[in-house]
């Protein structure tokens, strides 16, 4: 029987008790639907109280919905996106960023997941040549798809350079509160001072039912937004109970303390994995996802009671996530789980 928790992904996680309170107490009596609501109109406020008074914020259904609308805020059918080449913009969301956008996702090399300005200035070129594409956003994920968290500066520098050259910066934030909490920041520090034009803003994996927001740092860019969440299908009737899950998580630094549990006990597995023979920790630790490279015939055996995933089957490196409702037990229960099954294999 495997154990109630897995490490394949944040997603896997429960609903926070404090939200689940939060859209009970929202689901009392009638109210005006598609976000002409009290619970919207808090939401939002606590959005502002974080990032600013002129912030805009919309919310939508999923992450991949906030990326590609946010996009799509952002360009016309003849630019190009600038991402790293393991971004779930390119690798994992089916395409659908080219198809609404009808843009060009350019991939570039992105050692332990993070964009430089020196990457970027390899492809900044063809700048007003109607044959080419018109390099007009770059897009970084934070934390990055590897578990690594861009340092403020290392984000103050691509601000820059997309600035100087007239292009927006956007941030796909689906781990944006663990990578906030481990640099020991606040919301806006991590974002809209560093020169970020617009966030996805990422509750789902952070213990929300299913709820992300589209957050403009430069209001003048979601003048549209409106009729473009309506047209993309992510315009909720019943906005009261996404929203409410949103204001829950901006309440009491939820978004921190969830996130700082699921850091620590990545840290913690990172800790205990190390010990075992014949396992390498391959990407820094920076946030709530450990990378290690296993036996590769470990892998089916570990399969069979713990779901996770393989992130490289060439390399034989796996992927574990970390969650809110992780526990100490958890990770030592699967840390010597795995320890048994690499000891049994022939050396």
């Amino acid at each position: 029987m495997r154990p109630i928790r897995s490490f394949a992904s944040d997603n896997n996680a429960v609903v926070h008790p404090e939200v689940l309170d939060a859209i009970a107490r929202a689901n009392n009596g009638h109210t005006v639907g598609y976000g002409s609501d009290p619970h919207t109109e808090s939401a939002v406020g606590k959005f502002r109280e974080h990032f600013g008074d002129d912030v805009k914020v919309f919310f939508v259904f999923n992450g991949t919905a906030a990326n590609v609308l946010s996009l799509q805020a952002l360009t016309r059918p003849y630019h190009a996106v600038l991402c790293p080449e393991l971004s779930h913009i390119y690798t994992d969301e089916c395409g659908a960023p080219e198809k609404l956008t009808g843009c060009k996702l350019i991939p570039l090399p992105a050692p332990e997941g993070k964009l430089t300005v020196e990457t970027v200035t390899h492809v900044y070129h063809g700048i007003g040549d109607q044959h080419h594409v018109q390099p007009r956003v770059i897009s970084i994920t934070q934390s990055t798809e590897m578990g690594t968290v861009y340092k403020p500066a290392e984000i103050e520098a691509l601000a820059r350079f997309a600035h100087e050259r007239k292009m927006f910066l956007h941030m796909d934030g689906a781990r944006i509160s663990n990578a906030v909490a481990a640099q020991q920041l606040s919301l806006r520090q991590a974002t809209r001072d560093l020169g970020v034009d617009v966030l996805s803003f990422g509750g789902t994996k952070n213990g929300l039912m299913g709820v992300e927001a589209v957050v403009f740092f430069r209001p003048e860019l979601a003048e549209d937004f409106s009729f473009l969440r309506k047209q993309g299908m992510q315009l909720a009737s019943k906005m009261r109970f996404l929203s409410a899950q949103m204001e829950a998580l901006l309440t009491n630094d939820l978004w921190r303390r969830n996130a700082e549990h699921a850091n620590r006990m990545a840290r913690l597995l990172e800790q205990e994995v190390k010990k075992i023979p014949r396992v390498k920790i391959v990407y820094p630790v920076d946030a709530n996802g450990v990378f290690a490279q296993i036996p590769p015939a470990a892998i089916p055996k570990i399969h069979e009671r713990y779901f996770f995933y393989v992130w490289s089957e060439e390399e034989s490196i796996v992927r574990c996530m970390c969650s809110f409702d992780t526990t100490e037990d958890d990770v030592r229960q699967f840390v010597a789980f795995v320890g048994e099954v690499i000891s049994s294999l022939p050396n």
